[in-house]
């Protein structure tokens, strides 16, 4: 089995701060269960550097609708970065469907990787339900995709 998995969980600067979100406790369960596993950031295939300015999907907006073309991403300061969270995703769907790889593990709130829940689109810090632009095309393509807590739940 092979799973995707962003990048920043298993610690490599690739949060759009520059730093990583280690989770040692799925690391661990990945290498005892023999999972092989690809870290990839949608953010950096798509052309974004790191660190990056915070990014969201805009206030009423949801993942789907940034792949239909009708809401985007932006930066803090306004900027539309769509064209990057589209094209990181679409690689990343790409590869997954090269190497045949059914399952991700992605992180929770990012505009990219959200799976459940993101930010509001308002840089409030508040969180609203919703998908990561990768999440929703993974989703829509057949991909199973986990958060952390849910990989572990289901799998110890």
């Amino acid at each position: 089995m092979k799973v995707l998995i962003s990048s920043c969980i298993i610690g490599l600067p690739t949060r759009y701060n520059g730093e990583g979100k280690e989770d040692k406790q799925l690391i661990q369960l990945l290498k005892n269960k023999n999972i092989e596993f690809i870290p990839l950031c949608s953010e950096q295939l798509g052309g974004l550097c790191t660190p990056r300015e915070p990014q969201e999907i805009e206030p009423g907006k949801t993942a789907k609708d940034v792949i239909n073309g009708k809401g985007r991403v932006l930066t803090e300061n306004g900027r539309d970065i769509t064209e990057f969270f589209l094209k990181g995703a679409n690689i990343i769907l790409n590869f997954c469907k090269e190497f045949n790889i059914e399952t991700a593990i992605l992180e929770e709130r990012s505009p990219s990787c959200g799976v459940t829940k993101i930010y509001s689109g308002k840089f409030d810090g508040k969180l609203r339900k919703g998908r990561g632009v990768l999440t929703e095309l993974l989703t829509q393509n057949g991909i199973k995709v986990f958060t952390i807590e849910k990989f572990l739940e289901n799998n110890n």
